[in-house]
């Protein structure tokens, strides 16, 4: 990747580092902690430099967009659109929680995630006994695809990015919303792979919209 001259420069420009303006720094402001670990539990470390990879082959790092993706999926990353900012949000009916998302949109969010009620989550309809006392509580209810339309009543779904976390009857909630978008739109809503991420018994739904380049 590097010759031995820009290596060996590398790394005598990172030890004059530590020894001189990290050094200073951190006497004056410590890190917060001492080890730093990725979410698999791998070592960060603070910095690095062409050191790291000497011994990597350039079709190894490769570009964005491209196998093996290590510098990201898309080939334009954030220069081309910024994260997607979304925040939960479910309540009552889908009118009622419609109308939050719809304020949400408004205030710039660029992507919604819904939260279902306890009987929608476990696959149980809002009149069913054991749904007592927990229809539209803790997240909106949703038994039908009247209730499903209500809920995306007037959002672009192929603007707007949607997640949905849901426990068991994620796949029929998933049906519903495909069929919503085919009927809101001529074109269908591709699914990628973010599809489906499970979590222990929870399953997190991803649908993108098929003009979103990222999400």
């Amino acid at each position: 990747m590097f010759d031995r001259d820009a290596i060996e420069r590398s790394a005598a420009e990172k030890a004059a580092w530590e020894a001189g303006e990290l050094k200073e720094f951190l006497a004056r402001q410590p890190e917060a902690r001492t080890d730093y670990r990725t979410g698999s539990g791998l070592p960060v470390q603070r910095v690095y430099t062409a050191e790291d990879i000497k011994d990597m082959a350039p079709e190894d790092l490769g570009l964005p967009g491209r196998y093996p993706y290590t510098r990201g999926p898309y080939p334009t990353m954030y220069r081309g659109r910024n994260w997607t900012m979304r925040q939960i949000a479910g309540f009552g009916t889908g009118e009622d929680t419609n109308g939050r998302f719809r304020y949400l949109i408004e205030q710039g969010q660029t992507g919604l995630s819904v939260d279902f009620d306890m009987p929608t989550l476990m696959g149980y309809d809002s009149d069913h006994p054991r749904s007592l006392g927990e229809v539209g509580r803790e997240g909106v209810a949703i038994d039908t695809l009247d209730d499903m339309a209500a809920l995306f009543a007037d959002i672009d779904l192929e603007r707007i990015s949607v997640s949905m976390t849901i426990n068991p009857s994620a796949w029929v909630l998933l049906a519903m919303y495909v069929a919503l978008a085919e009927a809101f739109s001529a074109t269908l809503i591709t699914l990628d792979d973010r599809l489906a991420r499970a979590r222990g018994p929870r399953c997190q739904i991803e649908a993108i919209g098929t003009d979103r380049r990222q999400s």
